[in-house]
């Protein structure tokens, strides 16, 4: 199986990028740049207890993505609590609305944002009532 295991994050800014997801999501973070040979911040996401993984912030190796262009990569998506409230702390923390919030029917909220490094991520509120 290629079960995912880890994640990276390409940044132009490691300490705006460490606070836009520390302080929306509040996950922790290792500096890990000895290992790689380069910027580069290990992320906790949440209680090894907790079905999840970890991934880490990398000093971006290129030009950051173009605005409007379809996404080369993988997305990651967030499971929240309260949709809303994390939408709303998204924007005030400089991200952006890339897909609005809309149902998935029987299932869930979600939506798509710009962090602050011009990455595209989604965040999910599980709700069996949604549509």
């Amino acid at each position: 199986m290629g079960r995912v295991v880890h994640f990276e994050i390409h940044v132009d800014d490691m300490e705006r990028a460490r606070k836009f997801y520390g302080d929306i999501f509040e996950w922790t973070f290792e500096d890990w740049s000895e290992y790689a040979g380069m910027p580069y911040l290990g992320a906790v996401t949440g209680e090894e207890k907790n079905m999840g993984i970890n991934g880490a912030l990398m000093k971006r190796q290129g030009p950051p993505p173009e605005a409007n262009q379809p996404l080369n990569g993988f997305a990651c998506t967030l499971e929240v609590t309260d949709y809303d409230s994390i939408e709303a702390k998204i924007i005030d923390h400089g991200g952006k609305v890339a897909v609005p919030k809309h149902a998935l029917p029987g299932m869930a909220w979600q939506g798509y944002y710009l962090d602050t490094e011009g990455n595209i991520f989604g965040i999910h509120q599980p709700d069996e009532n949604a549509k």
